[in-house]
């Protein structure tokens, strides 16, 4: 095989595990840092690239959708006990409440693994723009989206699942499957 049918031919080959997801690249997600349930520094450089990781948006106060997505977040935490390399982030929208003490004390509640599941607090600003600007799952306060969000290992958010639907836990499960065969 001549030296550009081969690299054309390994071109191909290297786009077409790139695509193999079908999941479309919605969005960038920026570097950032935040404060984990243990009150430590959390820099997504350090801690979340090269990783598949899943994402919302919740408050510890809320009498509303919050306690189920975060029992949604526990049973995917527990479906992909067994994949490397994928993580799971919980932002809040209220941070003046949220304190680590308050983060670390709801995590327990839903049993969350802290090797693998983080609840993040810290500058509101940057937990508004993340919500409103990045993820597209709304602002600070009460009005937060419902939704999931999976991030590939480039910082790129790739797709949604809502959380009234009765198969997000499975749906999230497949979309994270998907994203390991990817090559990129």
């Amino acid at each position: 095989m001549h030296r550009r049918a081969w690299i054309a031919a390994s071109s191909a080959a290297l786009l077409a595990g790139c695509l193999r997801s079908g999941l479309p690249v919605i969005n960038q997600v920026p570097d950032f840092e935040l404060i984990d349930q243990n009150g430590r520094p959390f820099r997504s450089a350090e801690r979340l690239k090269d990783r598949i990781w899943v994402a919302d948006f919740f408050f510890t106060t809320c009498n509303g959708p919050c306690p189920r997505m975060s029992a949604l977040m526990r049973r995917v935490q527990d479906a992909v006990a067994g994949f490397d390399g994928v993580r799971l982030v919980s932002f809040t929208v209220d941070p003046k409440t949220d304190s680590p003490e308050v983060l670390r004390a709801y995590g327990r509640r839903f049993r969350q693994n802290p090797a693998r599941w983080s609840l993040l607090t810290g500058d509101p600003e940057t937990l508004r723009r993340l919500g409103a600007e990045v993820f597209f799952l709304g602002g600070m306060g009460p009005e937060h989206g419902t939704r999931f969000a999976l991030v590939d290992r480039k910082m790129r958010l790739r797709a949604y699942y809502e959380t009234t639907d009765a198969t997000c836990v499975d749906q999230v499960v497949s979309g994270i499957r998907k994203l390991r065969r990817e090559l990129l």
